[in-house]
């Protein structure tokens, strides 16, 4: 007999939930460093791109974004026909896997990672395939390429990988495209690419022309800014483009968007500036740590990983209680972003405490 009520797919009921970082309680002044922020309020050249825009939200945007894609496709080097923009990278990801997936089809991600992965592959009607990072909180190369079958469609990095911190280099992802069939799509997720300081970072936009199958996220959420106005953009070939595009919603970019994205292209010198405060404070953070006895994982983005396991949601309570947001990931961690001095300042004595509270142990190894 057929149900009374409208049903769900399956695969949609058991999604995992997307848990956001958690946000100041009303009244009540606490440092947030739950939801990897730049500390900074808007450039003073987006505040007044946006005081224009305002003047035009009655109206629809562009829906092919033509100015924002021709820009990007400039500062990369690749036609603006290659450049898919949407609102905030993982909503580009949807529009991605949703183009190139069917029902019986694999998406290969390190775990743990972004949590938005496995929730976007099922979305897209695929079945995510987890593989476990390596002991230092990196992605294991070797364990996803051996993890493709015939049924992947697509493979998935991030670098650097939110929520551990350590990024892939560019020779890493060299190799894995040279041993990935060009058949898998490999999405090559840089949402912090602006924070990594090591030799040798990868280059995306650079790889394009070598790999037809490589797909390329950028965000100005993260080194921008702009988090509050969710632009995202993926690189790709055109054949790949105009399927990404064709899935995307429309209108996707505001025009409160598409104007601030454009007014961050165009300060560029002080968006490096803000990004390289980020980065002084985040090897700030990251002595302290190592004088306290932490040991954390190679931090590259603008935050840093505390691997607790068990013990995250205990430090996150902990953290809360003296003024400062954290984002537990129950069973692995804590990633705390880097945020004003005040706030980094605080959560190191919140560090600190609990070590001496809870000893040695307490300063697990980079994964559990």
């Amino acid at each position: 007999m057929a149900s009374s009520r409208p049903g769900l797919r399956p695969d949609i009921e058991s999604l995992p939930a997307y848990v956001p970082g958690a946000r100041p309680a009303a009244g009540r002044q606490v440092f947030k460093l739950s939801s990897n922020e730049i500390p900074f309020p808007p450039l003073p050249s987006v505040v007044a791109a946006l005081d224009t825009a305002a003047a035009e939200v009655n109206r629809y945007p562009d829906m092919y974004a033509t100015e924002l894609t021709e820009a990007l496709g400039a500062v990369h080097g690749v036609g603006a026909e290659r450049v898919t923009v949407g609102n905030g990278s993982v909503a580009v990801l949807a529009h991605v896997l949703t183009a190139v997936c069917a029902p019986g089809d694999e998406v290969v991600f390190a775990w743990r990672s972004f949590e938005a992965y496995p929730i976007a592959v099922q979305v897209a009607g695929a079945r995510p395939v987890a593989v476990p990072l390596d002991v230092e909180g990196r992605h294991d190369l070797p364990a996803m390429a051996a993890a493709v079958t015939e049924r992947t469609r697509a493979l998935i990095l991030c670098s650097p990988n939110n929520p551990t911190g350590p990024a892939l280099t560019a020779a890493e992802v060299e190799e894995l495209l040279e041993v990935v069939p060009p058949s898998v799509l490999v999405v090559l997720d840089e949402a912090y690419i602006e924070f990594v300081r090591t030799p040798d970072p990868t280059d995306g936009p650079a790889l394009l022309a070598r790999h037809r199958n490589l797909v390329v996220l950028r965000t100005f959420s993260k080194a921008y800014g702009l988090a509050g106005l969710r632009v995202g953009y993926a690189l790709a070939r055109r054949r790949l483009t105009r399927g990404f595009r064709a899935a995307s919603t429309p209108f996707g970019v505001n025009v409160m968007g598409m104007a601030a994205a454009l007014a961050g292209l165009g300060a560029a010198d002080e968006v490096r500036e803000r990004v390289e405060h980020v980065v002084l404070e985040r090897e700030r953070v990251l002595a302290g740590l190592s004088e306290q006895g932490w040991h954390v994982p190679d931090a590259q983005g603008n935050f840093v990983w505390l691997p607790l396991g068990r013990q995250a949601g205990a430090f996150a309570d902990v953290a809360r209680q003296q003024g400062v947001l954290v984002r537990a990931f129950a069973g692995d961690g804590v990633r705390v972003s880097v945020g004003e001095p005040e706030g980094n300042d605080l959560f190191l004595r919140v560090a600190g405490h609990w070590l001496a509270d809870l000893g040695a142990d307490a300063a697990v190894p980079a994964t559990r």
